[in-house]
C-alpha cells in the first residue's frame, strides 16, 4: 500500500489535474509516462517543477500525476497548480513561498464562448456599405 503524503487537484482553462505526492527520489510520473516522454517541450516541464524548485523539495518526493482535457500548455499549468496544493498538505512552511510566487491561484483565463450571429467570439463578418 502506497501512502499519499499529499493530495492536490489543479486546474487552468479546461484541464484538471489530480497529484499524488508521496516519499521518493524525485520520479515524476504524469499519466503512467515520465514527465519529460509526457511534456515533450522543455518549458512545460520546467512549468510543472517550478513549485519543487521554490519549495526546495526536487529529490525528496515522487509525483504521480493524472491529467486530462485541454491541451498541452493547460495540462502543464493545471499540474503546476495541483502540486503547489498537494505541497502546502505535506509542509504547512511551503505555504508562504507558493503563495508569493503565485502557484496557489487558480489561473482563471478561459477561452470566451462563440456568439450567435459571429463567426468567432468577437470577430463580425466583413462589412460591406454598398
Amino acid at each position: 500500500m502506497v501512502k499519499n503524503l499529499g493530495v492536490g487537484t489543479g486546474r487552468r482553462k479546461t484541464s484538471v489535474a489530480r497529484v499524488y505526492v508521496r516519499d521518493g527520489s524525485g520520479k515524476i510520473v504524469v499519466n503512467g509516462k515520465d514527465v519529460s516522454r509526457y511534456f515533450t517541450q522543455g518549458e512545460h516541464e520546467k512549468v510543472l517543477r517550478a513549485p519543487l524548485a521554490v519549495t526546495d523539495s526536487e529529490n525528496k518526493f515522487d509525483i504521480v500525476i493524472n491529467v486530462y482535457g485541454g491541451g498541452i500548455n493547460g495540462q502543464a499549468g493545471a499540474c503546476r497548480h495541483g502540486l503547489a496544493r498537494a505541497l502546502c498538505q505535506v509542509d504547512e512552511q511551503n505555504y508562504l513561498s507558493l503563495r508569493a510566487n503565485g502557484f496557489l491561484t487558480r489561473d482563471s483565463r478561459m477561452v470566451e464562448r462563440k456568439k450567435y450571429g459571429r463567426r468567432g467570439a468577437r470577430r463580425r463578418f466583413q462589412f460591406s456599405k454598398r
